[in-house]
């Protein structure tokens, strides 16, 4: 009984293999260009996943951007053109890590506004707190 039980558990582990994602994209045929290709995804972000890189992400629109990717380096194109090109389509938002410039310093400061907002409200709410009674 424990043979069989064992064998069960181990089909079921085994068919978890069967779920998973298959690489649908053709990778380029020339493995230099690959690399410059699956390097340049690893920064581009996944507009569905948001905090995915377009490598790393399973969702339909990443698999076009790594096709629209791949195609470009076919082509001929360097990574910064490539970079490029999608920044024109999809605004720096398509960037994991968007340039310091004036339309993104509100992006690369609100970490820094949002801690100033909670120190402002911690201080508030001691301020507030009703005294301690004195002890006897």
């Amino acid at each position: 009984m424990s043979r069989l039980f064992t064998a069960l558990i181990a089909c079921l582990l085994l068919t978890g293999v069967a779920f998973a994602v298959a690489v649908d994209e053709k990778p380029l045929e020339d493995p230099v260009k690959e690399a410059m290709a699956r390097e340049l995804m690893k920064d581009i972000r996944c507009l569905v996943c948001q905090n995915q890189s377009i490598e790393d992400s399973n969702a339909d629109l990443a698999r076009d951007l790594r096709q629209i990717v791949r195609e470009r380096i076919a082509m001929g194109d360097s990574p910064e053109n490539v970079r490029a090109y999608l920044v024109d389509r999809y605004g720096d938002w398509v960037l994991l890590e968007p340039p310091v410039k004036p339309q993104t310093y509100f992006l690369w400061a609100s970490p820094f506004l949002f801690l100033a907002l909670v120190a402002v409200a911690v201080a508030r709410r001691r301020k507030a707190a009703p005294p301690a009674p004195p002890e006897r």
